[in-house]
């Protein structure tokens, strides 16, 4: 009987919860990036004009650590590079283990936080709500060749009771910039825990 419950858990868990990465089919590993709990379409609270969302990820969560790993092992066997070396963002995300929300983010115009006027105004405009309470961005690294997302830094200030985690941003090169998406922290569990 326990065996039967067992297998009937595991058959409803999604393949990021029974499978390694490396396991993954192509499919599974582009579902994760378009339609798994830690994806979110930032919208325009204004919707003016049928603005279209932008994707966005929660990047430092375990599964789609192990998604972006995954997708990078993947590039290199298909084209393959010169030594990879670990970037700036990968130093920081091992120095920095379970201190940071990163906010992965797919701007239209990848070049844009370039612009000092810019990058002035998304550091300055753009907020994580836990809760009710709300976090000013810490840092951010700019997409670049071999990554076109931009990854937005935020303290990790969650609480056992936290509901929701909702960012308010300014992004530059996005027709109406300010963007919003929520997620709820009942719909990131992974193992059972929340990951973000």
């Amino acid at each position: 009987m326990r065996t039967l419950i067992a297998l009937l858990l595991l058959a409803g868990a999604p393949f990021w919860e029974t499978k390694p990465a490396g396991d993954w089919t192509d499919g599974e590993l582009a579902a994760t990036f378009q339609s798994s709990p830690w994806v979110r379409m930032l919208e325009s609270p204004a919707k003016a004009g049928g603005a279209s969302g932008i994707q966005a990820y929660l990047a430092t969560a375990r599964p789609m650590r192990d998604a972006e790993q995954e997708r990078r092992r993947r590039l290199r066997q298909r084209v393959p590079l010169e030594a990879p070396q670990d970037t700036e963002y990968e130093e920081f995300l091992g120095e920095n283990e379970g201190k940071y929300i990163v906010l992965a983010v797919l701007l239209p115009v990848p070049t844009a936080p370039t612009d000092p006027k810019e990058t002035k105004r998304m550091e300055e405009e753009s907020f994580l709500r836990v809760d009710r309470k709300k976090y000013k961005l810490t840092g951010h690294f700019p997409p670049d060749a071999s990554d076109p997302y931009l990854r937005l830094v935020f303290p990790r200030a969650i609480e056992p009771d936290t509901k929701t985690l909702a960012f308010d941003l300014y992004l530059p090169s996005a027709p109406f910039p300010y963007r919003q998406a929520e997620f709820w922290m009942m719909d990131l569990l992974y193992k059972g825990k929340p990951e973000m």
